[in-house]
């Protein structure tokens, strides 16, 4: 199917027909949306993830075979090891619940997007992620924010000590870059401000520096905790102890 030039191209992994049925319609109907492809599970889902490429790939999360964070991490690993990553990871789901939020996240997902939201947000969503931008739902907007503040569930602090998170949380290849090429204070700052969900202009706003200086201690964050976006880089940050 030919895209053109100024087209996202989509493709849907979706179990219930009537779902991805309506998904589809919809989209389509949207000059700048291109639906190339469609998959009823995971395992369909994967062969068209590595053959059709899309822009973004709108996975929901509860396939039957294998649900679409493990397909999301599965697909990521793929991506690291075969170097196509331009594909975007919207995930499609009716559950708001705090596990399933930043398990999506970890798994690298780009966005997080509640079914019962409107079809037109969808196509905002899309177009923000296509542009390498996480769209979070509004609905789970609050749960990602306080969870981020908090650190990863789990750790039981006491009042008086600071919050850590134990670095085996971080995958060993990560730790070693880290060793390796550790974060200045300046990268450490801006970290913290990523992880608080400020953008570039507002993160050059508060440390009184360059938007295009922004960007560049950013990348430089990103190669450093091997983070293919901003989401990646600030859980990893919260996973590694980085960021409290």
């Amino acid at each position: 199917m030919s895209v053109a030039m100024n087209e996202i191209s989509i493709i849907l992994i979706e179990d219930h027909d009537l779902t991805r049925m309506g998904l589809k319609a919809a989209l389509q109907s949207h000059s700048g949306l291109k639906v190339i492809g469609e998959a009823a599970n995971a395992t369909q889902g994967m062969k068209l993830l590595e053959t059709a490429k899309p822009d973004v790939a709108v996975v929901d999360i509860g396939l039957p075979d294998m649900d679409g964070i493990e397909l999301t991490r599965k697909y990521r690993r793929y991506q690291a090891e075969t170097g196509q990553t331009a594909t975007k990871i919207l995930i499609l789901t009716m559950d708001h619940t705090e596990d399933a939020v930043l398990a999506a996240f970890a798994a690298g997902a780009d966005s997080y997007y509640m079914k019962e939201t409107s079809i037109s947000k969808l196509t905002e969503a899309i177009q923000a992620t296509h542009g390498g931008n996480s769209w979070i739902d509004p609905a789970i907007a609050n749960v990602v924010l306080r969870k981020m503040r908090q650190g990863i569930p789990g750790e039981n602090q006491k009042g008086d000590q600071p919050k850590t998170v134990k670095i085996e949380a971080l995958a060993t290849e990560y730790e070693q870059v880290l060793e390796t090429y550790p974060l200045t204070q300046r990268e450490l700052e801006i970290l913290e401000l990523i992880v608080a969900g400020c953008s570039n202009g507002q993160i050059a706003e508060k440390l009184y520096i360059t938007v295009g200086t922004v960007k560049t201690h950013v990348r430089n964050i990103l190669n450093k905790l091997c983070a293919d976006d901003r989401t990646q880089a600030a859980v990893r940050a919260l996973r590694s102890g980085l960021v409290a």
